[in-house]
């Protein structure tokens, strides 16, 4: 996607995302610097404003800082301010209390406040008015996730000649679950505004769409819904013989599953460095037969108790021994003002304590516990030293560390136990795929993982690796914008009939 600043400061590609793709860190000097972010978003996004020297409009994630704009290794960055109050009630309160776990299948109870709705409502318009004042004529504007689900129809409502992709980077719920929502209508309405609205799964792009029909009565066929130009006005819906003489629209709504930059992660897995610093976690931890390994954010859809359980209850059982088998889980803090984390990292930590004092011995620890993150050589380093790679997530979009994993093992070892609740499941099929709520199944994978003969290893490995390696980021990337391109409605489409006869 070619992009370019025009003499009125304007650009005609942005990416619109809650987070800016940079960290603030102090320098040697004692000066502010920035810093790539790691993350799933990021490294999906990066090497795509690289290509198109864009503007991100994020937020810079620290609460009352006004930031001017600046640029950062080629990428142009617009700070988006967010005051302490919008932070607890937009982000902690109705994303990460509200649409978190309701999109996660209600594994915790969502809240449901008015005065977060109207915090969210606000937010999203700042963001909304930050693209509107710096998109060129016919610019593309890609927003991303579920924080911000109204911008793209505050850009469709203010900039009809925008062409606007959305992408949800986590699971979109059942409408059994979405209908539980009081603002439902008006989330399904924002969504509705972009041209081409991106899913994880292709049973989340039918979730979306089963909303739409149920709550607007707009017609869908396949991956396309027919919008009225005018979707605010809600008497538009339910009235088919009505709607034959309304300017309609296409809205396309479909799955295309992130990746990783799997390139740059097979080319850090041959750094020399990085591989003896896999050689030295094996011996810090004792050259045990087998590491198992779990990387997470901290967060309860990751079944980060289920892995821990099934791992105390091979060891209770004798199935498995601390002198051979040592697990190391690295949870990365996550929302830690938030009530519903703060009360999983404490029972975490309990049963973490609890095993390590029944099976671990002066030179063994059964579950190795880190709550900090990693570089990502550090991560590198400790995918090339583990034997099995536990991603067990009760319910997740993707989940990309599976991706990173798999990316890494070019000596095609390694045994990759994936949940089938996670988006990563439906291209990973050579994985032993579990489900996470099952412990007896989670403890038998575990054991096949352990006495998997060599040659199996190599054989799921080598599938796995080629299915990572041609679907990249960047074809990923390239998709979803060939489609937004394809599909842009920026001009009026012909009326509906018109539309449907193509």
């Amino acid at each position: 996607m070619a992009s370019r600043r025009t003499n009125s400061g304007e650009f005609d590609f942005i990416v619109v995302a809650n987070r800016l793709p940079v960290d603030s860190v102090t320098g040697s000097d004692g000066s502010q610097q920035w810093r790539l972010s790691p993350g799933g978003l990021v490294t999906a996004l990066e090497p795509v404003m690289r290509g198109a020297e864009g503007a991100w409009i994020g937020w810079p994630g620290a609460a009352d800082v006004e930031i001017e704009p600046f640029e950062h290794d080629g990428i142009k960055m617009e700070p988006v301010t967010l005051s302490e109050s919008d932070v607890e009630c937009y982000y902690e309160g109705f994303s990460n209390d509200t649409l978190w776990p309701l999109y996660h299948d209600v594994i915790a109870q969502p809240s449901y406040h008015r005065e977060w709705w109207d915090a969210y409502l606000a937010v999203n318009r700042r963001f909304a008015d930050r693209a509107i004042a710096i998109a060129a004529e016919g610019a593309t504007v890609w927003v991303h996730d579920y924080q911000l689900q109204l911008v793209p129809g505050m850009l469709r409502d203010a900039r009809p000649d925008l062409t606007i992709g959305f992408f949800n980077h986590i699971p979109f719920p059942a409408y059994g679950l979405f209908a539980q929502l009081p603002w439902r209508k008006q989330i399904v309405r924002g969504l509705l505004g972009a041209d081409v609205i991106g899913f994880q799964r292709s049973a989340d792009a039918s979730n979306f769409s089963r909303a739409v029909r149920r709550l607007y009565g707009f017609e869908t066929k396949g991956t396309r819904i027919w919008v009225p130009q005018d979707p605010g006005n809600d008497s538009q819906a339910g009235s088919p013989p009505a709607r034959k003489a309304l300017k309609m629209r296409r809205v396309v709504a479909r799955h295309f599953p992130i990746s990783i930059d799997s390139a740059s992660y097979a080319k850090l897995a041959d750094d020399p460095d990085v591989k003896a610093r896999a050689a030295e976690i094996r011996k810090e931890l004792g050259n045990p037969r087998t590491i198992m390994l779990g990387v997470d954010r901290l967060d309860y859809t990751k079944g980060i108790r289920h892995r821990i359980k099934a791992y105390g209850e091979l060891l209770r059982e004798g199935r498995i021994e601390v002198e051979s088998t040592t697990l190391v889980q690295v949870a990365s803090p996550s929302r830690e003002r938030v009530a519903t984390y703060i009360a999983l990292r404490d029972e975490i930590e309990r049963t973490v304590g609890r095993i390590n004092g029944d099976f671990g011995t002066i030179g063994h620890t059964a579950v190795v516990y880190m709550h900090h993150g990693y570089p990502r050589e550090e991560m590198v380093a400790l995918y090339l030293a583990a034997d099995v790679m536990l991603v067990t997530a009760l319910r997740d979009g993707m989940n990309l560390v599976a991706k990173e994993y798999v990316a890494v093992r070019s000596d095609n070892d390694g045994v990759l136990i994936l949940s089938e609740f996670t988006g990563a499941a439906d291209d990973l099929k050579q994985a032993l795929l579990i489900n996470p709520h099952d412990i007896d199944g989670l403890k038998d994978a575990m054991m096949q993982a352990i006495e998997m003969p060599a040659a199996e290893r190599r054989r799921r490995m080598r599938a796995l690796r080629r299915r990572v390696l041609e679907n990249d980021v960047t074809k990923w990337s390239q998709s979803f914008l060939e489609e937004l391109r394809h599909n842009s409605t920026a001009s009026p489409l012909a009326e509906h009939k018109e539309e449907r006869n193509d």
